[in-house]
């Protein structure tokens, strides 16, 4: 008589997860960053979005300019609310960098000095009515 039957560990495609985790917003989306080579799997780079991930794999990407980093606690059988996808991985990315370690170029395009730019709208309405003022015999 054979011994109990272990479950079988539920695995789903990578762009299935990504979209029912709620990283991107649609697997069209999933596919394509997946295609692009930005997402490993356990630490091995993937290409392919029918890649089967399960519990226990630790998913390592780049989204919107920064690394995450996943662990997989449950694949999913939906896309549900966002409290829902938060509990579908443990999150353990790296603290992002301080605002005064970032690259020269990420800190040159937050400063503009005062002038610099195109006027507001307000600034716009003050420079015109000054304008008109000075027309007028």
């Amino acid at each position: 008589m054979p011994g109990p039957v272990a479950p079988a560990v539920r695995k789903e495609r990578l762009d299935r997860f990504l979209f029912f985790a709620r990283a991107l917003k649609s697997r069209t989306l999933a596919q394509k960053i997946i295609e692009s080579g930005a997402i490993r799997v356990n630490s091995e780079r993937t290409d392919r979005s029918d890649h089967k991930v399960g519990a226990g794999d630790v998913l390592t990407m780049t989204l919107h300019n920064r690394i995450v980093v996943w662990r997989i606690i449950d694949p999913g059988t939906r896309r549900g609310p966002a409290s829902e996808a938060q509990g579908l991985y443990e999150d353990l990315s790296p603290p992002s960098l301080p605002k005064a370690e970032q690259s020269p170029y990420e800190a040159a395009l937050a400063q503009r000095d005062d002038g610099a730019g195109r006027p507001t709208k307000k600034q716009r309405r003050d420079t015109d009515r000054l304008r008109d003022r000075g027309d007028d015999p």
